[in-house]
């Protein structure tokens, strides 16, 4: 699983922003690597696992023929208390990291594949997702 090797603060505080009302991401929204795109369209916390689990989809179904990016990481530590625990003493353990995801990010890239492989490898993969996602392909110029 994606983890970042260190991190400055082992706790962060709650973003108090609601995710659906953030807007559109404004970085890494254009296809950079691959020819075929996964693209949220709705907003999300990725975590690490639900990125590993759509990754280890992708490599099933593309094979050894394609190539695979993934523009997202998971450095954003979120916290739980233990089931059935009262209320106070203090903020709870680390859980585990998620990736904030706004609507417009692509989240992975393939390349070298025909494009009825990449559609069907990424509509698995969305469903391993929290986020509703449609596929993008490059503009041949």
């Amino acid at each position: 699983m994606l983890v970042p090797k260190k991190v400055k603060y082992r706790k962060w505080h709650v973003m108090r922003k609601n995710p659906a009302k953030v807007g559109f991401d404004t970085r890494g929204t254009t296809l950079s690597f691959g020819s075929f795109g996964l693209k949220a369209t709705s907003a999300f916390r990725i975590r690490s696992q639900q990125i590993e689990s759509a990754r280890k989809v992708l490599s099933r179904e593309i094979g050894k023929n394609g190539k695979i990016w993934i523009r997202i990481f998971p450095d954003m530590p979120y916290t739980k208390k233990p089931a059935e625990v009262k209320l106070g003493k203090g903020k709870g353990d680390l859980e585990g990291y998620c990736a904030p995801v706004r609507p417009g990010r692509i989240l992975f890239e393939v390349d070298g594949v025909a494009e009825a492989i990449a559609r069907e490898a990424f509509r698995k993969a969305g469903t391993k997702l929290p986020v509703t996602t449609t596929v993008v392909s490059r503009e041949l110029v």
